[in-house]
């Protein structure tokens, strides 16, 4: 199955993830098919602390992909200012 989860990056204590389209099998941080975007949860207040390729996005969840409860919502709060 393919699923758009959050991989981790960053240093310990500071967080830094990327929305990648992954296959369910591989581990978290581990080979993905596509990077769609960013998650900084400790990024400055007014910067630019989330970024998704929406048609991307949408591309991949056509093709049956399964967005993961945290992707999922910060594409809910995405949507209405896109």
């Amino acid at each position: 199955m393919v699923v758009i989860r959050l991989a981790r990056g960053g240093a310990k204590g500071a967080p830094f993830y990327n929305i990648v389209v992954a296959d369910s099998r591989n581990r978290r941080d581990g080979r993905y098919i596509e990077r769609l975007g960013f998650y900084n949860p400790v990024g400055k207040e007014g910067g630019e602390n989330v970024r998704i390729a929406a048609e991307r996005l949408k591309h991949w969840v056509s093709k049956g992909a399964q967005m993961s409860d945290t992707v999922a919502q910060l594409a809910k709060k995405l949507a209405p200012a896109a």
